[in-house]
């Protein structure tokens, strides 16, 4: 058959009524199950698909959803788990017709300007509320709006359905790594205070030292970035007291401190062990190779995804708890040896 198919096609090869296609294609009631399938059958012969157009009209929905990021657009191009959590979520919703709509901003009251554009123009049907705030203002804005949401590992007793990846358990098994290795000062690299992830891991790190005996290493608020790791490291390493080892909160920061204190004439690991946090791909080919907590982006993202559609399509949506990150050594952290 020349040209696009369409759906009086289908329905004259099935021998029914327009109005008997669109009710079966799109899931509603009012033909049989044997014509439902007559009609599916002929839809597959004819090579027949939908117009996403069409199925908005007649759902009233805009088959897309928003991701709001705040943070500088460079952030996209260096942070591979970006990629992995979009790459989760398209490959959900990518099943379903659905598109995903991405925005970044650097400041916060662009951030919430850009989710009152999304719902006053109908752009999108839901919206994802990920690297979430304290008392981030998000929540209450997108049920004034009214835009189903989803969270991205917020603290217990976040208002929203949600997908967590419990931190602690990597985290604790990184101090129990480094303590074994003979390390009795541990440095933490952590991000932007106002992010509860930020803080969660931080929390993490200095309640995984407690377990051993030992008091917080030096600590310094980064910016989950490689610039920021370089800083880190200057301010770190310039102490009277340093560490022998440091556990920076993402890998980016880690790889900044790492190349930092290798500039600044220090051997990784045998002067000071280093760690990230993410276990983005990237950390693989550094020399050497990044010590790092596994996450699990892609997955965080395909849940985030499922949820969010559920939601969209009036169902309830309970939030999910993916597989803790764990712990992935390789040769960036090795034995203590004393700080001369």
């Amino acid at each position: 058959m020349a040209g696009r198919v369409t759906i009086t096609d289908v329905a004259a090869h099935a021998g029914v009524a327009i109005s008997s296609v669109s009710s079966a294609l799109n899931g509603r009631p009012g033909v049989s199950e044997q014509t439902r399938q007559k009609i599916v059958e002929a839809a597959r012969e004819l090579g027949f698909v939908p117009s996403v157009r069409g199925k908005s009209l007649a759902g009233k929905k805009t088959f897309a959803v928003g991701l709001v990021v705040h943070r500088d657009p460079d952030v996209l191009e260096l942070d591979p788990f970006f990629g992995a959590f979009i790459n989760g979520i398209e490959s959900w919703i990518d099943e379903r017709d659905f598109a995903l709509v991405l925005q970044t901003s650097p400041d916060a009251a662009g951030t919430l300007e850009r989710y009152r554009r999304l719902a006053a123009g109908r752009r999108v049907d839901g919206v994802f509320l990920n690297e979430i705030e304290i008392d981030d203002p998000r929540v209450e804005l997108v049920r004034d709006l009214g835009l189903p949401a989803v969270g991205i590992n917020p603290d217990a007793g976040f208002p929203l359905p949600s997908v967590r990846q419990d931190h602690r358990a990597g985290i604790e098994q990184l101090v129990a790594h480094l303590v074994e290795l003979g390390h009795r000062s541990i440095g933490f690299v952590g991000g932007p205070d106002r992010f509860i992830h930020s803080r969660q891991r931080e929390a993490a790190w200095r309640d995984s030292l407690a377990t051993h005996g030992l008091e917080p290493g030096p600590v310094v608020q980064g910016s989950f970035t490689y610039e920021g790791g370089i800083e880190a490291a200057t301010t770190m390493l310039a102490a009277r007291a340093r560490p022998t080892a440091v556990m920076c909160a993402n890998d980016l920061s880690a790889m900044g401190f790492m190349a930092q204190a290798q500039h600044l004439g220090y051997d990784v690991p045998g002067d000071l062990s280093v760690s990230g946090y993410d276990g983005i791909q990237l950390g693989e080919y550094l020399r050497p190779a990044l010590t790092t907590i596994q996450t699990q982006p892609r997955k965080t993202g395909c849940e985030a995804g499922r949820i969010l559609l559920e939601l969209i399509d009036g169902l309830p949506a309970a939030d999910v708890d993916i597989a803790p990150a764990a712990l992935v050594v390789r040769s960036s952290t090795g034995p203590a040896r004393p700080v001369g």
